[in-house]
Parts: structure tokens; C-alpha cells; sequence
């Protein structure tokens, strides 16, 4: 388990969420955990492991199988004061629980004239890529981006996986959490200084002159290391972290395609209607003339995600389509 003192830094995306859970229970009584298996089972993929023996039952909820059901549970919850996070297993799962969050937690505020708040976290696993088929391996957060009244958050890193659900929970407006299944053992140095995140903005993870290689969540790792083998071809590419994918960040995107004149849009989701359209046809409303090649875009084959290995690999982004892709633009 990651501690709060620098000189214990060193965690995993894993033991990050959890300690961000931890101080959220520690520091404010009003909040509580609910879910699939959050409690004895310590999470389907170990992320509340020890919090039902550190803070009891009444917190740390076990839920029946019925997404709608707990995730209503958990609007009433906040209309009422209380500040809960709800687990649901994976992305797939919770179109299960959709009526509840675009036709109550996403539209309350408006349809009370601002007098119902809903201060609510979901969080949730998404992604692909290690083999558990196609009911469990899609990337459905740009759908939820769609959603006006909700923010959509997607951490790609140690940092933003700690520090991103303190201001999730004072947000007054439901909040979703995208966590990449591929990224809960990535494992690394807390940066010394990191202790809040700015959920209004895009993050710069490597500076660049040539390219711009914009991305989020589980592809975020990919394009680093596509940035990696473009330096050693003589091409220097700027890697941007969305982060929050609603509402976006336009002004970095924008600056950043500014300073380098392409980009290379990186999204697991579908290709079609996906968040990589949005954010090219943003880059082409506000970008066009600084353009000097088309928006790139890399996104998953138009398929169920396969169970079979070598067809999941093929069906997703991968590091050499990243790079194929910076250097149609560039070439």
C-alpha cells in the first residue's frame, strides 16, 4: 500500500485508487463505497481490498447484481446528502444502469431548476486487451462524454489515479471514472510533488515540435512509447493526455496542433462517432489553417472485441499503428 509521506512513494494504479478511496472514507463520514463485490471480495479487480475490515459494511456495501438498482440507489443517496461511490464492474455492464445516469443523475440539476444536485462518483473499468471477450472489453466513455450534466474523467496515470477522485467528490454534479483494466498494475514512482489534479485541463506528458499524438486512459502508454521509437526516426512528437474527456479540453489540443501542425488522434473506442471524430473536427473548427497534413486517426477495428489473443491485438491500437500513422503525416 502507497503512503502519504514522500519518501514513500513508490505504487501501483491499483494501490493508488485505493488509497484515494481510503482518505475520501477517512476525511468525510458522509462518504461510502457501493458496488459488485466491493466488499469481502475487495473488488473484481482488488482495487477496495481491505476497506470493508478498515471501515465496516455500512461503507463499504456489497451490492446485488442489478446495476440500475444500486446505481438508483446511489442518486437517492446523493440527493440526500451523502457523498457515495458506486463501483460497476466494467463499462459493458453499465449500460445496464444508463436510464439511471442520463435520465436522472445527468438531467436532476436541470429539470429542478438547480435546486437537485447530485454529487455522485461512478467508477468503472473499461478497455480491452486482456482476453475477457467482448461483453467485457469495450470502451464506451465516449458515449458518456456525449452526455451533457455529467463530467467524465480518465486517468492514465499513478498520479491522476490518486488524485482525481478528491475533486470528483466535491464536484456537485455526477462524475464518471474510467479506469483502464490494462493500466491497474502499472506500477511506478509517485511524482514527489503531486498531491491535486486539474480536472479542467489536458496534460502535456512529452513535449514535441513535429507531431501531435493526443490520447487518453489505456492508450496513453502506447503512445508514449510511439513517441519513443519516432525520436529515434528524427521525428519529435508532442504526447497529449486528455484526461477529461467532458468537457474537453479544446485550448491545449488546439496549442498543441498550433505548435506542430498535425496530429495524430489515439482512442480504443470505435473509429465511428467515437471521441477521436470529436476531437478532429475540433482540431479542424479551430485548427484547420495550422494544419499542414489530415487529421490522423487510430482507433479499434469496427468489431465485437474478439476473445482470441492474436485477434484482440489486431483489433486494437496498437504502438506500430500509432507510428504508421505519425508518419503518413509527416512523410
Amino acid at each position: 500500500m502507497a503512503a502519504d509521506r514522500p519518501d514513500e512513494r513508490k505504487t501501483t494504479y491499483r494501490e493508488a485508487m485505493r488509497e484515494a478511496m481510503r482518505e475520501a472514507l477517512r476525511a468525510d463520514d458522509r462518504v461510502f463505497l457501493m458496488g459488485e463485490d466491493v466488499g469481502r471480495y475487495g473488488g473484481c479487480f482488488g482495487v477496495s481490498l481491505g476497506l470493508l475490515e478498515e471501515f465496516g459494511p455500512e461503507r463499504i456495501r456489497d451490492a446485488p447484481l442489478s446495476e440500475s438498482a444500486f446505481v438508483g440507489a446511489g442518486i437517492g443517496a446523493a440527493l440526500s446528502g451523502l457523498r457515495p461511490i458506486v463501483e460497476i464492474m466494467t463499462v459493458n455492464f453499465s449500460l445496464l444502469a444508463l436510464d439511471q445516469i442520463l435520465n436522472n443523475a445527468a438531467t436532476l440539476l436541470h429539470m429542478s431548476g438547480g435546486q437537485l444536485p447530485v454529487p455522485l462518483v461512478i467508477r468503472m473499468t473499461t478497455g480491452a486487451g486482456r482476453q475477457l471477450a467482448a461483453q467485457h472489453s469495450h470502451s464506451l466513455e465516449g458515449w458518456y462524454a456525449h452526455i451533457p450534466g455529467i463530467r467524465v474523467l480518465a486517468p492514465a496515470t499513478i498520479e491522476d489515479a490518486r488524485y482525481m477522485l478528491a475533486p470528483a467528490l466535491a464536484d456537485p454534479d455526477p462524475v464518471l471514472i474510467f479506469e483502464h483494466g490494462s493500466l491497474y498494475n502499472a506500477a511506478g514512482e509517485m511524482a514527489p510533488l503531486a498531491t491535486t489534479v486539474d480536472l479542467d485541463h489536458a496534460a502535456i506528458r512529452r513535449r514535441g515540435t513535429d507531431i501531435s499524438l493526443v490520447t487518453y486512459g489505456g492508450s496513453l502508454p502506447k503512445a508514449l512509447e510511439a513517441a519513443d521509437e519516432l525520436a529515434a526516426d528524427g521525428i519529435s512528437a508532442e504526447v497529449i493526455d486528455l484526461r477529461t474527456l467532458r468537457p474537453l479540453d479544446g485550448e491545449t489540443i488546439a496549442a498543441s496542433v498550433t505548435r506542430t501542425h498535425r496530429a495524430v488522434v489515439i482512442d480504443e473506442a470505435w473509429r465511428t462517432g467515437s471521441l477521436a471524430a470529436e476531437v478532429s473536427a475540433r482540431i479542424a473548427e479551430e485548427s484547420l489553417y495550422e494544419l499542414d497534413a489530415p487529421v490522423e486517426r487510430v482507433c479499434s477495428a469496427e468489431v465485437p472485441i474478439p476473445y482470441a489473443h492474436l485477434l484482440e491485438q489486431a483489433a486494437l491500437p496498437q504502438t506500430a499503428d500509432i507510428v504508421a500513422a505519425a508518419h503518413r503525416a509527416v512523410d
